[in-house]
C-alpha cells in the first residue's frame, strides 16, 4: 500500500480516506477504531447521537498506547445533535463531547440543518465553541446548497466540510460545485451504499480489470474526486479491503461510467427537516 491521499482545506491536511463509526456498539466502536488506526487510516468519524465518543476516544488511546499512531496524526470529527442547537445547549454537548473523547476534536459539525433556532444563533455558538478550544474546526452535515451558503455566511470560520450521503447511485453536482465555491469539502456518509456497491455489474466489471472489489472501485471513485469517504465495518478484513485503495487509478472512462449509475431514487437516508429541499438535480 502506497502513501494515502490528502485534502487540504483551509490549510488543514484531512485523510480522504476515514472510518465511520454510525451505528457501532461501544465495544464494536473501540475494537475498529483500534484496528482502524494499526491498518493505516488516520481519520475517525464519530457524533453525539452514536453513543460511542466515549469508546472512539478509548479506542484512539488503544491505537497510540500499541504504537500505531500518534495523536497529531489522526483526524477526529464529531457533531453536534440537532436538540442541542440553541446557544447554551451546542456549547454544553461540545464540552460534553470533546471530554468523552478525551480529546479535542479536529472538526466539530453540526448534525442535520434545523429551521428553529434561527441559524445565526447555532452558527455563532459553533464559532464559540471553537473560539473556547472544544475543538479545532467547525462544519456542517446533511445541509443542501442553499442553506451550505447561508451557513457560510453567517460563520468568521470556514465550514471545512459538508457531510452528506454521497456514493455512485446518487448524484451530488451541484453540493460538490458548491464546496468548491465555498473553499470548503464533502465527506461522504454510506459511500457504498449501505452494501448495494458489492453487487453492482459495473462495478464489478470495473474492479476485474483492476483487480480491486466493486467497494474498492466505489471508494477510489469518491476519492479521486476529492471527496472524503468514510466506510464502517464491524469486520476487520473489510476494514482492510477500503484501505487498500490507494495502489491503483481509476480512467477517465471508468469515472464516467460510475457517475452513470446515478439515479433519482437513489438516496437511502433522508431525514432533512420538512423546511428545507435537496438540491434539484433531475
Amino acid at each position: 500500500m502506497t502513501d494515502q491521499a490528502t485534502i487540504t482545506v483551509d490549510g488543514n491536511i484531512i485523510p480522504l480516506l476515514g472510518f465511520g463509526t454510525w451505528q457501532l456498539e461501544p465495544a464494536d466502536a473501540r475494537r475498529m477504531v483500534a484496528e482502524a488506526l494499526r491498518i493505516g487510516y488516520r481519520h475517525i468519524d464519530t457524533a453525539w447521537i452514536y453513543k460511542n465518543e466515549a469508546a472512539v476516544g478509548d479506542g484512539i488511546r488503544d491505537a497510540i498506547e500499541a504504537g500505531h499512531v500518534a495523536r497529531e496524526d489522526i483526524w477526529l470529527t464529531t457533531k453536534i445533535w440537532v436538540e442541542h442547537f440553541d446557544h447554551a445547549g451546542l456549547l454544553k454537548q461540545a464540552e460534553e463531547s470533546a471530554n468523552s473523547l478525551g480529546f479535542t476534536p479536529d472538526l466539530l459539525l453540526l448534525h442535520w440543518p434545523k429551521a428553529t433556532p434561527p441559524f445565526a444563533e447555532t452558527i455563532g455558538a459553533l464559532n464559540e465553541a471553537k473560539e473556547k478550544g472544544f475543538t479545532r474546526n467547525i462544519g456542517l452535515s446533511n445541509f443542501p446548497s442553499a442553506q451550505f451558503r447561508e451557513a457560510q455566511g453567517l460563520s468568521k470560520a470556514r465550514l471545512i466540510t459538508n457531510q452528506v450521503e454521497y456514493h455512485p447511485y446518487l448524484k451530488l453536482t451541484k453540493l460538490l460545485e458548491t464546496a468548491r465555491e465555498l473553499g470548503s469539502s464533502i465527506t461522504a456518509w454510506s459511500p457504498l451504499a449501505q452494501g448495494q456497491v458489492a453487487d453492482d455489474p459495473t462495478l464489478k466489471e470495473i474492479g476485474e480489470r483492476h483487480g480491486k472489489s466493486a467497494a474498492q472501485v466505489t471508494l477510489r471513485w469518491l476519492i479521486q474526486q476529492g471527496v472524503i469517504a468514510i466506510p464502517r465495518t464491524t469486520k476487520v478484513h473489510r476494514a482492510e479491503e477500503s484501505f487498500d485503495i490507494f495502489d491503483f487509478a481509476l480512467t477517465d472512462e471508468d469515472m464516467d461510467r460510475v457517475h452513470a449509475l446515478a439515479r433519482p431514487d437513489g438516496r437511502l437516508g433522508d431525514w432533512l427537516d420538512k423546511a428545507f429541499e435537496w438540491d434539484h438535480e433531475w
